[in-house]
């Protein structure tokens, strides 16, 4: 008899959990129904295994997004040795692109290390920055990385405002410097967030590794769509327990983003593009689409709030070691 009530009480709660599932979704699509463009998503709640999925697996533009790949890929070649932190990057006149960043305006010859690289490509979405850490590591390394890990329709194409070179796909006009998925990032910025770099178990080196890397992404200087109703503090005072990276184009408004809550790590990863609004606004159409589903989202899986602690465990002991 006992176990007849069990059973039955399971089966109810699991309907309830159902139901307030496909209550958040609805609500989600209706905010992606109501945006003048299209609208992929890709979330989920990492201690409870809630999914939000809009789609999911549809290809998209990645713009700037296709950084965190190379994050990913610099994080394993310092795994293997192959590179450190404190390595040097030569920046010469012919590498400085134009569009987002602050290293096109600086005087060559500039020697960067490693890490200063990898913060200004990342927190500022550098493409000069970018550029030179492709040069250093090259496309088919980087590519080599996100198949290895099954990111079957994640790419880096070309380099950031440079012709492309060798051998294309044919979809590569549609997609210009990246090509992935909503889940597919998503998979990516997990892997970065839980400190899967290899195959075996992550070490303490790893651990500062992926701490170092969380918090690159937390210095994150655009902030208008995922962290816009999230951000309680100012995070340049207090910190953040959003660590993310955007990508733009005039039709293209992307964020990808760990975050911490009290229970554990969620992930968002929200794509808009076709989008009618063209604007480099504040309040551009596609930033606040993305803006309401992740606030949306977060009140449903994070009604306590955020924890800075959950999104990067490893701060503490990586700082100790120091």
């Amino acid at each position: 008899m006992i176990r007849g009530v069990v059973a039955v009480l399971a089966l109810v709660s699991l309907g309830g959990y159902a139901r307030a599932a496909d209550s958040l979704t609805e609500k989600v699509e209706a905010v992606a129904k109501a945006h003048a463009g299209k609208v992929g998503l890709f979330a989920e709640d990492l201690a409870t295994g809630q999914q939000v999925a809009i789609n999911a697996d549809t290809p998209v533009q990645t713009a700037s997004v296709i950084k965190l790949a190379i994050l990913y890929h610099v994080l394993r070649e310092l795994r293997a040795g192959r590179a450190d932190w404190s390595d040097r990057l030569t920046l010469k006149k012919e590498d400085q692109v134009a569009g987002s960043g602050v290293l096109q305006f600086f005087d060559t010859p500039l020697q960067l290390t490693l890490h200063d690289v990898v913060s200004m490509m990342i927190d500022l979405s550098d493409n000069t920055a970018t550029n030179l850490l492709i040069d250093r590591f090259g496309i088919a390394a980087i590519n080599q990385d996100t198949e290895a890990i099954g990111l079957k329709n994640t790419h880096l194409y070309k380099k950031v405002f440079k012709p492309a070179t060798g051998e294309l796909p044919p979809d590569y006009k549609k997609f210009g410097l990246g090509k992935t998925t909503p889940r597919e990032m998503a998979n990516l910025a997990v892997r970065i967030g839980t400190c899967q770099l290899g195959d075996s178990p992550a070490t303490n080196a790893d651990h500062a590794l992926c701490s170092e890397a969380i918090n690159i992404m937390r210095h994150q200087f655009y902030r208008d769509a995922i962290p816009r109703y999230l951000e309680k503090l100012d995070s340049t005072e207090e910190g953040t327990a959003i660590a993310n990276k955007t990508g733009s184009l005039d039709a293209v408004r992307n964020d990808v983003a760990l975050i911490g809550t009290k229970k554990g790590l969620v992930v968002i990863s929200a794509f808009t593009y076709d989008n009618a609004d063209h604007s480099w606004e504040v309040d551009n159409a596609g930033e606040l689409c993305i803006a309401k589903m992740a606030q949306i989202i977060m009140s449903a899986w994070a009604p306590d709030g955020l924890s800075d602690q959950t999104l990067n465990p490893w701060e503490k002991r990586a700082k100790s070691t120091q």
